[in-house]
């Protein structure tokens, strides 16, 4: 304890007097159609669980973050810290949901389950004491992504629950927090303890919560005598185990159905997520490989034959915020049906959980105007007449056809 107290305190030397250089050399272009956000009131940290160079250019891209930190402490701006960034995805805190609407948000380049460099611990505290003197906000406040994002219902969690992401968890435990200069945390979760959510993830839940979570990080703070010494870039995608007992959700997360997430099962056979149909069929021993830069699957579950509804989204089969799209055409709210009609989904019937639909557009009335803040979303969909649900980047925003929903995060 003596030894950690020592290194402690000669990383927060070195933050105390740490001059942050900024780079623009990956300024997104989605600066100019993002709104401005009305107030910030929380500061989101993050792990961008892939290397620097994927990572950034995912991020400029897309606008998924106003500032990344690199491993050599350089930050690159990313998003105009006035205007919305993608950053937060399904995402609650004391009842209030899109954070992206009311916070900034901060990558760091690393891992979950590895410490980052001293120059990243230094720039992140300069960084996130800047950006405090200027919004205002609270230590508290300055929270892990993990703290904040939520899964909605699926085919493991029939109710909605905090464990969706463990990205930048070790933020929220007490010796990060003091390398960073944050003297208050939050000892519990308000989403949890209201009955808005449930616990996915213990572990997690304690790592956030615990007084000792700094003791169950699978990775150690840096000292000072390493300090000069970066981290080594991991070589390439992330590999897993599944184990028994556990699910693909367990080890993907969000990722499990993702194009860019890879199964390699034990008899030599391979499927990306966005392939698999059977996933009660995934066996322990079949290898996880995660793609870069953070990518999750896609929220739109498709019912199969003979599959139930309740299957894919559990106990939000009747939610008002739950949407079916019937391969035929048109849509129905889960608060529309009862029991008769909603086993009598087709197979193909799209299902979207914690959303809510907006339009239909109009010549006079934009996609901008029916969702300022989410019209381009990664996770915002729309339904053309005669069509099925497309994700926002497949939708020429300068043709969209009247009579066109947007469906948007709740």
């Amino acid at each position: 304890m003596k030894r950690l107290a020592v290194a402690l305190l000669a990383i927060l030397a070195c933050g105390l007097c740490h001059a942050l250089s900024y780079s623009n050399a990956y300024l997104s272009p989605r600066n100019k159609e993002r709104a401005r956000r009305d107030s910030t009131q929380y500061i989101i940290l993050h792990t961008t669980e892939g290397e620097a160079k994927p990572s950034l250019r995912k991020l400029s891209k897309n606008g998924e973050a106003h500032y990344c930190v690199d491993r050599d402490g350089k930050v690159y701006r990313i998003v105009d810290r006035s205007r919305v960034a993608y950053h937060c995805g399904v995402s609650m805190w004391r009842g209030r949901r899109n954070l992206d609407d009311v916070s900034i948000g901060i990558e760091v380049v690393g891992y979950h389950d590895r410490a980052l460099t001293s120059k990243q611990y230094a720039a992140l505290r300069a960084l996130v004491l800047e950006l405090q003197q200027i919004y205002g906000v609270k230590d508290a406040n300055v929270m892990p992504h993990a703290q904040v994002a939520y899964g909605t219902p699926n085919r493991w969690h029939p109710r909605s629950h905090r464990g969706r992401k463990r990205c930048g968890m070790g933020y929220a435990t007490p010796a990060v927090r003091k390398l960073l200069g944050l003297s208050e945390r939050w000892l519990s979760d308000p989403d949890v303890k209201a009955k808005r959510l449930v616990v996915g993830d213990a572990y997690l839940a304690q790592v956030l919560y615990a007084k000792n979570g700094d003791s169950l990080l699978p990775y150690r703070l840096p000292t000072a005598k390493a300090k000069a010494k970066p981290a080594p870039e991991a070589a390439g995608p992330r590999t897993y185990v599944i184990q028994k007992g556990q699910t693909a959700w367990d080890v993907a997360r969000d990722a499990y159905n993702a194009a860019g997430t890879t199964y390699v099962f034990p008899s030599g056979a391979r499927l990306t997520g966005d392939k698999i149909k059977n996933w009660e069929g995934i066996v322990a021993g079949t290898k996880v490989i995660l793609g870069v830069a953070d990518a999750e699957g896609s929220p739109v579950q498709t019912l199969a034959k003979g599959a139930h509804p309740r299957s894919l989204v559990g106990e939000a089969v009747f939610a008002a915020d739950t949407w079916y799209v019937r391969p035929t055409g048109g849509c129905v709210q889960g608060s529309k049906l009862n029991a008769k009609t909603l086993a009598a989904m087709p197979p193909g019937t799209q299902i979207l959980v914690g959303y809510a639909r907006g339009g239909p557009v109009t010549s006079r009335r934009l996609p901008s105007q029916i969702c300022p803040t989410q019209w381009d979303a990664p996770d915002t969909f729309y339904l053309i007449p005669g069509k099925t649900l497309q994700p926002s980047g497949d939708i020429d925003m300068r043709r969209v056809p009247p009579g066109t929903f947007v469906f948007y995060r709740n």
